[in-house]
């Protein structure tokens, strides 16, 4: 059973940076395409960044792209999310989430079926 726990949120300024990890046990990601969503209080979940299983094809919500980039490392079977020039209204809870597939890309609208629990960001001066 894949499961998959997210680290990496906290407080930062506007400006400000951080680096989201999403961590698999109990199953290889080489075949995973991971999703990563977030949801703010009041508002719908939203697709934000993705990346096919070799990792090199990714996509991009228009909300982040140039800000936030994609990579993975799966001999450590993590997933990563650098954020850069955060905004206050990227601040929300961030989720990975995994997507079996024999495809290498990935769209943000597939039926992602294991998820992480969440890590938070706050982006507040």
């Amino acid at each position: 059973q894949l499961h998959i726990v997210e680290s990496g949120g906290g407080l930062v300024q506007p400006g400000g940076s951080l680096r989201l990890s999403c961590a698999a046990s109990g199953v290889s990601l080489d075949y995973y395409a991971i999703g990563w969503f977030r949801q703010a209080p009041g508002k719908e979940r939203e697709g934000v960044s993705c990346i096919s299983s070799s990792g090199r094809n990714t996509n991009y919500a228009d909300s982040v792209k140039g800000r936030f980039t994609g990579s993975r490392d799966n001999a450590k079977n993590t997933v990563y999310l650098q954020m850069n020039s955060l905004k206050p209204e990227d601040t929300a809870v961030y989720y990975c989430a995994a997507v079996l597939t024999v495809q290498d890309m990935c769209v943000m609208t597939w039926g992602y079926n294991y998820w992480g629990q969440g890590t938070q960001v706050t982006v507040s001066s």
